[in-house]
């Protein structure tokens, strides 16, 4: 992690130019579509001052209270040593409950299981609201039809989900200037419209919002949910905190993201203020409009399409990467299977590619994308996936304050439950358009609930099946040392769920090779649930006999593994004689005469652990030195 507190000006800068780019290019997109389609909910039978200027003054207070008060300046403050998004605060609640509290797994299973319908969601979003912007550009209105609109766009996401195998180390260094870029173009245009009409700063008093939702009923309800558009990328500031550290999020957010997006919203409030009093002198009804395009003049509306689309390219592919550190975190922690995971930099640890992840992204976004047609009908399916990742942060924040930083209950409650209760109600208006499109995000996460959900349950079914059917270690090593087997030279491991149990594959080495190694170390690879563990301490070492050793192995859920490293540095551990063999039990999942689980569920935890990756790639094992022995599980 990078603590922007002890870094230089100079390094401060480059860290603060960087999350410009990764942390905010989600939230930054938002101008494109949300006051359009918090607007668009109120706007039948046209729009009026009160309605411009009550769904403008919403926005920018979800703006003030969501991201500022309750992101920025309180959820940036717990960081798992550095490292932040939603399975590192149910890391730390984890901790704090010593382990005991179910509901923190709860928590933090729904998060991840939520964040992938947010994943699918904001790069078919993102892009296809900027294409759209291209209707906007004087003589392509007849040009740009659905099937171009429509093509244009999945040739863009193909494209950058096809590149996605050769590493983004090189690109990620324009994301910075880029976004830069698109939030000066952001607040210039703001700027300029709103000298054309300043009456629109008294947005700023909340009284206009709140008179607003007093009375427009259950009409205003809906064009809360859409209001919600404008923060969604909030969970960025605090999953992106382990790249940069919590300062230069802050001073990126306060001093350049934050004021650039408050001109933005408030010049489109403007132009549509004007475009009323127009409407209203010439005796016409205003409908809504596409307010973020047509703000900049006719000459400049095809550089800020193309501004606009870069932009959203950048948002997608921050949200592909946090795909994939959610899901490499996800596997560590045992909430998923193994998966591929590919480096793609040599000295960027967080540059990584995962194949199936991307390729299930990339699938359900294309769907999306024909399904939906327009970025009108898709913002309806947005809002349900972020509010009920920010329902699960900020419940695992009010259990860490609780009792990781020892707050009494009564001060915690007084904190976190307004910002629960606002979470809730935005989550709540947002429910009401399940019909429209909220039901996409809520069946990918219940289907990656599922997953989850099965995978934990087999996995405890499998351990627990062997810890019935194995043989303890101590008595195998008693044995053995009775009567010894052939010896052979070098040194053999063993990787192990259980270290109190002798390994199938050590039974299977013995019954049909009848042989022993001279060292045979019996090794169990951990998770801790901090992010980082240091070097030199995560090895521990229990000799049980002359020829058997017990070994832990602890990583950090974000820390590459890599056991023959860590073994080999161990003084003495590895015999310099006859080489190290590592042997792995393949195991084969059967169903048992009383099974422990549904049969459905028993067919999907055998497909997922079929499919799961090579247990030696992930371990960074040589093929050459790994010996597979096959076993059977009963569930």
């Amino acid at each position: 992690m990078q603590d922007g507190s002890k870094d230089s000006h100079g390094s401060l800068s480059v860290l603060t130019l960087g999350a410009i780019g990764i942390v905010y290019g989600d939230i930054g997109t938002s101008p494109l579509y949300a006051f359009r389609e918090a607007l668009a909910q109120t706007a039948d039978g046209g729009v009026d001052r009160g309605e411009i200027v009550g769904v403008l003054s919403l926005a920018l207070w979800a703006l003030i209270i969501v991201v500022t008060l309750k992101y920025v300046l309180f959820l940036t403050r717990m960081d798992n040593k550095g490292e932040g998004g939603v399975l590192s605060l149910m890391a730390l609640a984890n901790n704090a409950t010593g382990g005991k509290w179910l509901a923190v797994l709860v928590l933090g299973a729904t998060g991840a299981a939520l964040f992938y319908g947010d994943a699918i969601i904001t790069p078919a979003l993102s892009v296809l609201s900027a294409v759209e912007g291209l209707k906007t550009v004087p003589g392509l209105e007849r040009v740009m039809s659905l099937p171009v609109i429509l093509g244009m766009t999945i040739g863009i996401l193909v494209g950058l989900f096809s590149m996605q195998s050769r590493g983004t180390a090189g690109v990620a260094k324009l994301f910075g200037p880029i976004c830069t870029v698109w939030f000066v173009a952001l607040a210039a245009l703001g700027l300029w419209r709103i000298l054309a009409a300043p009456a629109i700063l008294a947005a700023f008093n909340p009284i206009e919002g709140v008179t607003f939702l007093a009375t427009h009923g259950v009409p205003g309800l809906f064009v809360m949910g859409a209001v919600f558009l404008t923060v969604t990328g909030a969970e960025a500031l605090i999953a992106d905190m382990g790249h940069f550290g919590r300062k230069p999020i802050m001073i990126g957010w306060l001093w350049f993201v934050w004021p650039a997006l408050t001109l933005n919203y408030l010049g489109q409030g403007a132009l549509a203020l004007t475009t009323l009093n127009a409407a209203q002198t010439a005796g016409h009804v205003m409908p809504n409009a596409d307010w973020f395009f047509i703000m900049a003049p006719d000459a400049m509306r095809a550089p800020l399409v193309i501004l606009a689309t870069l932009a959203t390219i950048i948002a997608s592919q921050a949200v592909i990467t946090g795909a994939y550190s959610l899901t490499q975190q996800a596997t560590a922690l045992g909430l998923l299977p193994r998966m591929m995971i590919t480096q793609t930099s040599q000295t960027l640890r967080g540059q990584i590619y995962m194949p199936a992840v991307t390729w299930m992204l990339l699938a359900g976004v294309l769907v999306l994308v024909f399904a939906f047609k327009s970025s009108s009908a898709m913002a309806a399916a947005y809002g349900i996936a972020v509010t009920g990742t920010m329902v699960v942060t900020t419940c695992l924040a009010f259990v860490i304050a609780w009792k990781g930083w020892k707050w009494n209950l009564a001060g915690t409650a007084a904190l976190i439950l307004p910002f629960l209760a606002l979470d809730l109600f935005f989550f709540g208006t947002n429910i009401l358009r399940v019909i429209e499109g909220g039901w996409v995000p809520l069946l990918v996460a219940s289907l990656v609930g599922l997953i989850i959900f099965t995978w934990l349950r087999g996995r405890k079914a499998a351990i627990a099946r062997n810890a019935e059917q194995g043989i303890a270690l101590n008595e195998l090593v008693a044995a053995l040392s009775a009567r010894p087997p052939v010896q052979v030279a070098g040194t053999a491991v063993f990787l192990t769920q259980n270290l109190d149990l002798a390994p199938s594959a050590l039974l299977h080495n013995l019954k049909h090779n009848k042989a022993l190694h001279v060292a045979n170390i019996m090794l169990k690879v951990e998770t801790e649930t901090e992010p980082h563990v240091p070097e030199g301490t995560r090895l521990t070492i229990e000799r049980i006999s002359e020829n058997f050793i017990k070994a832990r192995l602890a990583y950090g859920y974000m820390d590459p593994v890599d056991v023959p490293s860590e073994l080999a540095s161990a003084p003495g551990l590895i015999s310099g004689q006859g080489g190290t063999s590592f042997f792995v039990g393949r195991s084969a999942i059967r169903r048992a005469a009383r099974p422990s689980m549904p049969r459905w569920m028993a067919v999907l935890y055998t497909i997922l652990h079929r499919n799961a990756a090579d247990p030696t790639a992930y371990f960074s094992i040589p093929p050459n030195r790994v010996v597979e022995l096959g076993s059977q599980i009963e569930v």
